[in-house]
């Protein structure tokens, strides 16, 4: 695990426990008391956490552009959630649909769900949201583009390019953050465009969005829910 790895690890495990002990940091990680004492030093610099006695808790919530998850945390984050709310979503499609899925853990978990459906085309800009696909024989189209490493997910002109060829019949993405006035916010810009390029094709727009992510607000702007049909999520305050 890189140190940037293990820093966002940090402040994860932060978001869950909003006050963690250095000692419990050392025990998750599986590294000494230290590394975590040099590893919040560095965060508390970058304004992400604030150091207390024996530990560290999160200075504020809100994400930044240096606090980027990697994919193989985030689809660890609230797991039991986001399964239930990718069946919910299946629960839209139907046979012969072209479906555009984002790149988010979100909308990866709605796959094993799109087995019992025939004749689909899926698009993705998620690397392994193509895979999974492509191993459930499911017709499968990946934007391409360039890969960002942390989220294995396709951005960029080209990604962009070929998502402007295509209008599907629902499109379900997701975001870091929805705050309490609906603004849709996320930590990477080249993200955000692929997912405005993304609502531009669609009939139908399915934000994903689970309760963790409510509340909070990241720097770069996606939009609002007035421009989304429906929105998935394990909290009350969208329930149906």
């Amino acid at each position: 695990m890189t140190i940037t790895d293990r820093q966002q690890l940090i402040l994860n495990v932060l978001a869950e426990n909003k006050n963690s002990s250095v000692r419990e940091l050392a025990r998750m990680l599986y590294v000494s008391e230290p590394t975590v004492r040099r590893d919040l030093t560095e965060l508390e610099e970058r304004g992400l956490v604030t150091r207390v006695y024996g530990g560290a808790h999160l200075t504020k919530e809100r994400c930044s552009a240096d606090s980027e998850i990697p994919f193989f945390l985030r689809e660890n984050e609230r797991s039991p959630a986001k399964i239930e709310m990718g069946r919910r979503a299946a629960s839209l499609v139907r046979d012969g649909m072209v479906l555009m899925l984002d790149g988010s853990t979100s909308a990866y978990n709605i796959v094993p769900f799109l087995t019992p459906f025939k004749d689909l085309i899926v698009i993705t800009s998620g690397a392994k949201t193509a895979l999974a696909l492509a191993e459930l024989n499911i017709n499968t189209y990946c934007t391409g583009g360039k890969m960002i490493i942390h989220s294995f997910s396709y951005v960029g002109e080209q990604a962009e390019s070929f998502v402007k060829r295509i209008y599907a019949d629902i499109l379900f993405f997701s975001c870091r953050a929805l705050s309490d006035d609906g603004r849709m916010t996320d930590v990477s810009v080249e993200e955000v465009d692929l997912r405005r390029a993304m609502l531009g094709c669609a009939a139908k727009k399915v934000l994903l969005c689970d309760s963790s992510k409510l509340g909070k607000i990241c720097f770069y702007n996606m939009g609002t829910l007035d421009e989304v049909d429906m929105v998935i999520s394990d909290s009350d305050r969208f329930s149906q």
